[in-house]
């Protein structure tokens, strides 16, 4: 399998400056993520928006139906391409995108979304581990601030402590311009 694939991971209103959950750089990310998408359509790739959906219309965000769950205009799906609904992190997970990057003889894709140490890290790893070559696309990629054990971490370093080990053993981490250049 040679094919190639852009997979779009929940590049979803709610994580704007406007909506329910917003993450750090993510108007940033969605204007490198277009440009990925120009140039994946360009090229004849197969693209595959993913959109994640929260189980109850008590959630966070993500709610069913909402606005805040729609795909933001900036990488708006163009007729013909795949748009996936997941309920978990992993984008493989209860979905049918393992059997459509098969069906199109993908054997390398590409990762951009949102966020960083959730669903860019649970996708990445999971096509790795389903015999894919990764590349994830880290100022594509946009994390939230996070807090444990009394720690408080900024946006920029959970990013950065998601990308590390991806790009040890699951993908191969480059930026924007790297990968258009490239």
């Amino acid at each position: 399998m040679t094919g190639q694939a852009l997979i779009l991971v929940d590049i979803q209103n709610d994580y704007f400056e406007a909506g329910l959950w917003p993450v750090a750089k993510m108007q940033e990310v969605a204007e490198n993520a277009a440009r990925l998408l120009g140039r994946a359509r360009t090229a004849g790739d197969l693209v595959v928006h993913i959109r994640h959906e929260m189980a109850s219309d008590q959630a966070p965000f993500f709610r069913p139906g909402s606005a805040g769950a729609d795909i933001h205009p900036t990488v708006a799906p163009a007729e013909g391409e795949a748009v996936i609904t997941k309920a978990r992190p992993n984008s493989f997970l209860g979905t049918d995108l393992l059997e459509r990057l098969q069906a199109a003889g993908i054997g390398a894709v590409t990762i951009c979304g949102a966020m960083s140490q959730m669903c860019i890290d649970a996708t990445a790893r999971a096509a790795a581990d389903h015999g894919f070559a990764v590349t994830v696309v880290e100022d594509a990629c946009g994390a939230k601030e996070a807090a444990f054990g009394g720690v408080e971490l900024s946006a920029d370093q959970v990013h950065a402590a998601f990308m590390a080990p991806l790009a040890m053993s699951y993908a191969k981490v480059l930026r924007t311009g790297e990968l258009l250049e490239g």
